[in-house]
């Protein structure tokens, strides 16, 4: 019986740099493109001699990659040895395995000794992963710009379920330097790592993702999803070689939230993982840490759409970009806090003026819904002629508050960016960002996360975002799918979206 488990991708809209910093919050929603983790056995029935094995099979397929890569763990150790013929380092998945590792090993610690034979005997059966990513994650301009197609949306959605993937710098000819997967920013290897932890987690019944509520997904089941949470951060954090803010993690296996990080310091046993300690004498330590995150359930208001666009600049590398911002903080504290103190105070104004927004909608929708169809047809600064009664009045000051705290984030992220030598709103972003803020019906305009040529966001008044979809098209930017969809990981397999997954996937030979 396969499990199919699933993660959303992220937007950071606010906290940039900052969020790497207790008590620093930022804003995250999280989305309608999802990373897909299928977990069946590899054998259909164990082998009479599996009594007496040492090790366990694994097969990684990732189908948009054309890879397959097989393993063997330890079940001494559940330490996973690539034995695939093919170059090793291009095949290798290191969020995979190590979300592997991680989530048998919290199995192996949580389960009692009944369900621990029950997981044994489930190892011996193999395991066969598939992962899929939709193609959101992913950057396909080079392939719709080669064939002469327009940028537009219409384009991107006739591409077929799970395409395959392009890269940045052409074929790998037998150069050290291997191409890379074009991204788009969404924060794929956060998802992979959540939806295949979760899958595995659900498989061996440590968690029970079937009964999630859809409604009140940061609430209900808390139990199961903290397990996800610390089981993927864990994996994470370790497959990329630093303990990171974990807002990309928290998101897919929570949703759209107001995050503060958790204390690096509890990661600090699994580091010494990579060391040579063994995984199983850690996991206790990950398990009974102090997570000490903090989260709060956030989402835009009502009738407001999160639009992505993508200027095709290739991606930005965030690790040296917050490498150096980190290098000018130490070289100048005094002008870094001073720029943080500011950015901090528009990122809490920005956050007011949504929960105000919210709030009004709650208490007088009729007013809410007439101002913002009415304003979603014009520029800001017709929009407080749009307003004839106090209670109108009102959802234009924060519609108007929440514009003066974005300009005001951006203009802090430009500073630090010129300050720190690197381009976290360069000129060609601030020129598209300007164009957009001025267009009918946007409420505001930024660069997601640590900023740079990634990608831009939007967040338009209604759903009508043709003018917009024709702006950004005549401006050289593919608008892509993306939708803020505030839910996070769930079981497929009872969802309506399973059907059309399902064949998807039958379409790519996995089940």
């Amino acid at each position: 019986m396969a499990v199919v488990a699933s993660a959303p991708g992220k937007v950071l809209m606010t906290g940039g740099y900052l969020i790497l910093e207790r008590p620093n919050a930022g804003l995250v929603l999280s989305t309608n493109a999802r990373f897909y983790a299928i977990v069946k056995p590899l054998h259909e029935e164990v082998a009479p001699d599996s009594w007496a094995w040492a090790w366990t099979d694994v097969k990684l397929t990732s189908p948009q990659l054309s890879r397959e890569t097989m393993y063997k763990m330890s079940l001494k150790d559940l330490m996973l040895q690539c034995v695939s013929s093919s170059d090793l380092s291009e095949s290798r998945n290191p969020f995979v395995e190590q979300a592997v590792q991680y989530s048998i090993a919290a199995a192996r610690a949580i389960l009692d000794k009944t369900n621990n034979d029950f997981l044994h005997k489930k190892l011996l059966l193999g395991l066969d992963i598939t992962i899929l990513g939709c193609n959101d994650f992913y950057s396909y301009r080079n392939y719709i710009e080669a064939r002469g197609l327009p940028l537009t949306p219409d384009v991107l959605a006739a591409l077929p379920p799970f395409t395959s993937i392009t890269f940045n710098s052409g074929e790998s000819n037998g150069e050290n330097c291997k191409p890379e997967v074009a991204k788009t920013g969404l924060g794929s290897s956060a998802a992979m790592t959540t939806s295949v932890a979760a899958a595995l987690l659900h498989y061996f019944g440590v968690v029970n993702l079937s009964s999630l509520d859809k409604d009140l997904h940061q609430e209900k089941d808390s139990v199961d999803l903290d397990l996800v949470h610390v089981i993927a951060q864990s994996a994470h954090c370790i497959a990329q070689g630093k303990v990171g803010s974990g807002f990309d993690v928290s998101s897919a296996v929570y949703g759209s939230q107001r995050y503060v990080r958790f204390s690096p310091e509890v990661l600090s046993s699994a580091q010494v993982a990579i060391e040579g300690v063994s995984i199983q004498e850690v996991i206790h330590d990950i398990l009974k840490g102090n997570w000490d995150h903090e989260r709060t359930k956030f989402s835009l208001p009502p009738l407001m759409t999160l639009l992505l666009g993508e200027p095709g600049a290739g991606g930005s590398s965030t690790p040296s970009m917050v490498g150096a911002v980190k290098k000018w903080q130490k070289s100048d504290p005094e002008k870094s806090l001073e720029t943080w103190r500011k950015l901090s105070e528009a990122n809490l104004a920005l956050e007011t003026q949504f929960k105000i927004l919210s709030k009004l909608a709650e208490e007088n929708w009729d007013a809410y819904k007439s101002v913002i169809i009415s304003c979603s047809m014009h520029r800001s600064e017709k929009w407080m002629e749009q307003a004839s009664r106090p209670d109108q009045e009102a959802v234009v000051n924060a519609l108007l508050g929440a514009r003066d705290a974005m300009l005001r984030i951006r203009s802090n992220m430009r500073q630090m960016g010129e300050a720190a030598g690197i381009p976290i709103e360069p000129p060609s972003q601030t020129q598209l960002l300007d164009a957009t803020m001025n267009m009918e019906g946007v409420l505001l305009a930024g660069v997601p996360g640590a900023g740079g040529f990634d990608a831009i966001f939007a967040v338009s008044l209604g759903n009508l975002t043709g003018n917009i979809t024709k702006a950004w098209t005549s401006l050289n930017v593919l608008q892509m799918l993306v939708r803020e969809d505030p839910h996070g990981v769930r079981l497929e397999s009872d969802d309506p979206q399973a059907r059309q997954i399902t064949s998807a996937i039958s379409s790519v030979s996995i089940e």
